[in-house]
């Protein structure tokens, strides 16, 4: 049917125009410095060509950050997993995004379930980070998802939202702001959201940006999937029209990551 074509052809390209993203997160590991430098020589070993077609951040603890920043390659970025919601100051155990950006981060992650659940992170707090982080110019993977309960009782779509709508109203470029949808019962279980449940979860937080922001905004926000990511189900995943990239956690720590970053762009 032509006519549907033309009436889905803005939508076609901009699925097409999304640049895939992926984030390693390294979290508290790992424990040696010989891992890492490890894990360094694996991923320096990427085609050129493959991460032309992406956008790859690797996620260390602060420690390590000068060490990724050192010696990975062009073209994979260095990212910090965390900031502070303030300014410099008596804050003793925090870093801010002015800081990270020093020492060569173009990321920040804001919101993982860890933060939220274990640090107590609040809604405010995330919010009031993603504002600091565009004040120093790097760009934000925004993370948000539902305990197991939750989506038990089918708030998968109300949880979310409740945690991404604060904040939209403040992005400034889209290009900077990623949505990471991770299902905190995934999220280092070995369960993995089906494609189509996760797929579902990302055309409904689609939705939540283009009632919020408009369709321009909808189309061109990125949103990557999180949970128990691996080489064996990265591909039927990145499949599915809204799932734009992955942010990795202990596949990440692993030099079979890299077969992860030639699925999501082969």
């Amino acid at each position: 049917n032509p006519h549907l074509v033309c009436h889905l052809l803005p939508q076609i390209q901009s699925i097409m125009a999304r640049r895939p993203v992926v984030g390693g997160n390294w979290k508290c590991n790992p424990e040696k410095l010989d891992a890492v430098q490890s894990l360094v020589a694996a991923f320096n070993e990427i085609e050129d060509d493959h991460l032309r077609k992406l956008d790859l951040v690797i996620f260390p603890s602060s420690l390590h950050v000068t060490t990724l920043k050192s010696s990975l390659k062009a073209g994979i970025a260095v990212g910090a997993q965390n900031a502070c919601s303030r300014g410099c100051g008596a804050f003793t155990g925090e870093w801010t995004a002015g800081m990270a950006r020093e020492v060569g981060c173009g990321w920040v992650l804001v919101g993982h379930s860890e933060r939220r659940h274990i640090f107590a992170e609040s809604i405010e707090d995330t919010v009031q980070k993603v504002e600091r982080i565009q004040e120093a110019g790097l760009g934000t993977i925004f993370c948000i998802g539902e305990l197991l309960e939750e989506r038990e009782a089918g708030r998968t779509v109300e949880v979310c939202t409740k945690q991404l709508a604060p904040v939209l109203p403040k992005v400034k470029d889209w290009s900077k702001f990623v949505i990471a949808y991770e299902p905190v019962w995934a999220i280092g279980t070995g369960v993995v959201a089906t494609k189509e449940q996760a797929q579902e979860a990302h055309q409904a937080l689609r939705e939540v940006v283009r009632e919020a922001c408009g369709a321009e905004a909808a189309d061109a926000v990125r949103i990557q999937y999180g949970g128990s990511v691996t080489p064996e189900n990265c591909s039927s995943l990145i499949s599915q029209p809204d799932i734009d990239g992955f942010l990795v956690g202990g596949a990440s720590l692993k030099p079979t990551f890299c077969s992860i970053v030639e699925a999501v762009v082969s």
